[in-house]
């Protein structure tokens, strides 16, 4: 088994991806919000499996190309494997993204869900502009974990006793202090992209709204009801739970704010089922700009 974490985790990250976007949506970005209409050469930082490839290459203009970087030598192989099957014009280089140098000769860098796990996303976002020609264009893809949170709703159930915002908020506050990573990095983006110089800076939301509906047929619904669990909504807690308050204390909580927690979570994983009615937005930031190199 790899050491490296997301080595691990390629099924986990195949099952839920699907769960953020729309490909109208995505399309809608490419051509009337982004303007691509010729062909562009994309390098993708911490690609995984080439998720964000996959999705993007089938609505670009033909003759586009995507490289990926990882240091996840199982995702890399799992990305070349996939792509040898399709047509587009791919590359991947299994490298740790904090230490190379690539040539400024891209169109566009893209993340996706990679800088929330970065102590430093300043610095690659820099890497990131370093990479593209003058004109291009820096878009990262990234998570807003307590607007996340808010866009829940399980039917049957007051949405304070299953998602306690205020304490989520002060533990990913806390979380960011102690680890200098910051899963709430999507809605900080844009100010990051402006102050390194990035031009034009926008930000959009994704559109996708996952829906588990009791009349949609089953095995639909078993597959959005089990990516949903794997993707974190509704897990059992511990069924100790000085052991689940003791590790939320040690990350920043009181022990009042830990045992509310815990009694949120038990009680989500304990209405959620194959049989809710729930609604979830994974409300995922796509944060974009313009590098011109002249003025960095």
């Amino acid at each position: 088994m790899s050491k490296y974490y997301w080595d691990n985790k390629i099924e986990y990250l195949k099952n839920t991806r699907w769960l953020y976007y729309n490909d109208d949506y995505l399309e809608f970005l490419i051509q009337r919000v982004w303007k691509i209409h010729k062909p562009v050469k994309i390098i993708d930082y911490g690609c995984g499996f080439g998720y964000l490839g996959l999705k993007l290459l089938p609505l670009l203009p033909p003759g586009s190309t995507y490289t990926g970087i990882d240091k996840g030598s199982a995702l890399m192989n799992e990305a070349k494997e996939i792509f040898s099957q399709l047509s587009y014009e791919t590359e991947f280089i299994e490298s740790d993204i904090e230490d190379i140098e690539l040539e400024r000769k891209y169109d566009i860098a893209v993340s996706h869900a990679f800088l929330l796990h970065i102590v430093d996303p300043k610095r690659i976002v820099q890497k990131m502009m370093d990479s593209v020609r003058d004109n291009g264009m820096v878009i990262c893809f990234e998570p807003h974990w307590i607007g996340n949170m808010a866009n829940y709703y399980l039917d049957g159930i007051e949405l304070s006793k299953v998602i306690q915002l205020g304490v989520l908020q002060k533990l990913y506050e806390e979380d960011m202090k102690r680890t200098g990573k910051s899963g709430n990095i999507g809605i900080q983006l844009p100010v990051l992209l402006s102050q390194l110089g990035v031009r034009n800076v926008g930000c959009r939301v994704s559109d996708k709204v996952n829906f588990l509906d009791q009349n949609m047929d089953t095995s639909s619904k078993h597959m959005l009801f089990s990516a949903l669990k794997e993707e974190g909504l509704g897990q059992q807690t511990s069924d100790d739970s000085s052991e689940f308050t003791n590790n939320l204390m040690a990350r920043g909580l009181t022990e009042a704010e830990a045992r509310k927690q815990y009694e949120a979570e038990s009680t989500f994983a304990k209405e959620f089922d194959d049989e809710s009615w729930l609604v979830y937005a994974p409300n995922m930031k796509i944060s974009f700009g313009t590098v011109s190199i002249k003025d960095s």
